[in-house]
């Protein structure tokens, strides 16, 4: 793959060479190939660092982005909510998990390059959070989607609390696309909606790991009413006991994952608390009063999963670091991760992979935090090799899609009024 890199070199490393890519193309037969990909990333690269963005489509046009969006939705329909990867231990010699990119595109493209692109022999498992904040949210989605595309069943895609209507509208990505593709903005955006319903909420990794963008969730009690009359004898429901208690596997999968923004009420909790949760040291579970959204659990809770499940580790995402400097129980997130809980059966690591967040912010205020991703290795992978890495610099100059200063701490709550009735999630 890094053979396919090179033909871009010179036009990247110096702005006044000519790009010699023509537009991407669409392969006749529907099947990327390596040498695609290759295309597809020095496009996605140098126009980046050399054009305005709102000629993106002049090098990926949307009649490819549209089909590739297409491709992608198509293949992530059909996995389940938590996605099971039965790591051949003989073949498989790593799994790579990544977490908050946030729109970083520079510097996934390095994580890749780092790490090793995904390959036969080499999985990688995104935590979400892949849009919103940074200036390249479309570019990072569809790069990785690609991959997905290309690779299916060694590039794994989980949804990040920002795959949500609420999230890109307020936080850029939504601005950004119509910014990019003018006129054709809103079919683009209305397409990438689609593949964020359809984005899995969690993974398993050799049976001994969990990984998801928010972490852990409670169980839903549906509890049937006595036989109603008139309706011939069938039950129907009136009681949904919510009562804060783990939830089980069985509940994840049945879950409907498919909303445009995750409940915060009725019936399906269980996917607002996958992408909203966040850990804590006090015992138990509790409302995440500070989201508004998903639940904060205690590391009693880490070990009474970690052990139900006979997993060994938990990785989970969704803190950066402006989270972590007002946390004052839990470590920051300088190095790009923080072990959470250490208890009997094993770890929580939170994993956080855009150094140097968030992009927009003055410099002055800025975290200078490092980015970091997991590598997973045979014969039991449930032990973390940790990897950081630097931002990529410099980067290119290109304005915000949102008013950072005003929104920039604003994710912390969940404005629940803002959000539209109308919408699927009325019905979740």
């Amino acid at each position: 793959m890094r053979r396919n890199f090179a033909s871009t070199a010179s036009c990247m490393e110096d702005p006044a060479v000519p790009c010699p890519h023509l537009p991407l193309y669409w392969p006749p037969d529907g099947s990327l190939s390596m040498d695609w990909m290759g295309l597809l990333t020095g496009i996605l690269d140098w126009s980046s660092r050399n054009l305005p963005p709102s000629d993106l489509p002049t090098l990926l046009p949307f009649p490819v982005l549209a089909r590739l969006l297409l491709a992608a939705s198509d293949v992530l329909h059909k996995e389940p909510n938590c996605v099971r990867i039965h790591a051949d231990k003989e073949e498989l010699s790593s799994v790579v998990v990544v977490g908050d990119v946030h729109g970083q595109l520079h510097d996934v493209l390095f994580l890749l390059e780092d790490a090793g692109f995904p390959a036969e022999d080499r999985l990688f498992v995104f935590n979400g959070d892949y849009v919103d904040r940074g200036a390249w949210g479309l570019e990072t989605f569809v790069l990785l989607l690609a991959w997905k595309v290309f690779l299916p069943h060694r590039v794994f895609l989980l949804r990040g609390n920002h795959e949500s209507k609420y999230c890109t509208s307020v936080y850029g990505f939504e601005n950004e696309v119509l910014s990019k593709y003018g006129d054709q903005g809103k079919q683009v955006y209305r397409k990438c909606l689609r593949c964020f319903e359809d984005l899995p909420l969690a993974s398993v990794i050799a049976d001994s790991v969990y990984t998801a963008h928010g972490g852990l969730f409670r169980s839903i009690n549906v509890t049937p009413s006595k036989r109603s009359k008139g309706k011939k004898g069938r039950r129907i429901v009136t009681n949904v006991e919510t009562s804060l208690k783990l939830g089980s596997m069985e509940e994840l999968s049945k879950a409907r994952r498919t909303v445009l923004d995750p409940p915060w009420e009725g019936l399906n909790l269980i996917p607002g608390d996958v992408l909203w949760s966040d850990p804590s040291l006090a015992l138990g579970l509790s409302p995440n009063k500070e989201r508004g959204i998903g639940l904060m659990w205690g590391p009693d809770c880490t070990e009474e999963f970690l052990k139900k499940n006979q997993f060994k580790l938990i990785i989970r995402s969704h803190e950066g670091p402006d989270a972590r400097v007002k946390r004052d129980d839990l470590s920051g997130m300088d190095a790009g991760y923080t072990i959470d809980h250490q208890v009997e059966s094993g770890q929580l690591i939170t994993l956080f992979s855009a150094p140097d967040y968030p992009q927009f912010q003055a410099t002055d205020k800025r975290f200078n935090n490092r980015g970091a991703y997991i590598v997973l290795q045979p014969p039991h992978f449930a032990s973390p090799v940790f990897h950081t890495f630097e931002a990529v610099k410099p980067r290119p100059q290109v304005k915000p899609y949102y008013d950072y200063e005003e929104v920039i701490d604003s994710d912390e709550e969940l404005d629940l009024r803002s959000m539209d009735n109308g919408s699927s999630i009325g019905s979740a």
